[in-house]
């Protein structure tokens, strides 16, 4: 098993797992996404267990006023099948090791208010609530 960063011919095994979160997703819309992303240097991670893909992050190393130079989370699955066997714990790990190297400050994501699970995976990780994020369609 190794965990490693994925690349653009890898995009049918991260779409296989990414559609386990993002339900609405169809493959076009998300190989669009990923290639648009890549001006943000959108990293693709994953942990691999042999050539099938266990986990996968999504992130990048971004600045702002508020949380200064961080690694945002934009994606963090494991396939259904293979869930409650600390994978994810893994890939955090993982990423925290990831923003150190990048000179983050912080590791910053958000998760959907119904999704109260992995808010106790997230603080249990270290993670603490810091603000509501609020979308307005246009």
């Amino acid at each position: 098993m190794q965990i490693r960063e994925m690349n653009l011919k890898e995009l049918y095994p991260v779409y296989d797992v990414v559609k386990q979160l993002r339900i609405d997703l169809s493959y076009q819309e998300f190989e669009d996404l990923i290639y648009d992303m890549r001006h943000i240097e959108y990293k693709m991670f994953g942990i691999m267990k042999k050539e099938e893909l266990i986990t996968f992050a999504g992130v990048s190393v971004i600045t702002n006023l508020y949380h200064k130079r961080h690694l945002y989370v934009y994606d963090l699955v494991t396939d259904e099948k293979h869930r409650c066997q600390g994978y994810a714990n893994e890939i955090l790990e993982y990423l925290h090791d990831y923003a150190k190297t990048c000179m983050c400050e912080n590791i910053v994501l958000s998760s959907g208010f119904e999704k109260e699970d992995a808010h106790r995976f997230y603080e249990k990780n270290g993670f603490s609530k810091k603000s509501f994020v609020f979308v307005k369609s246009v």
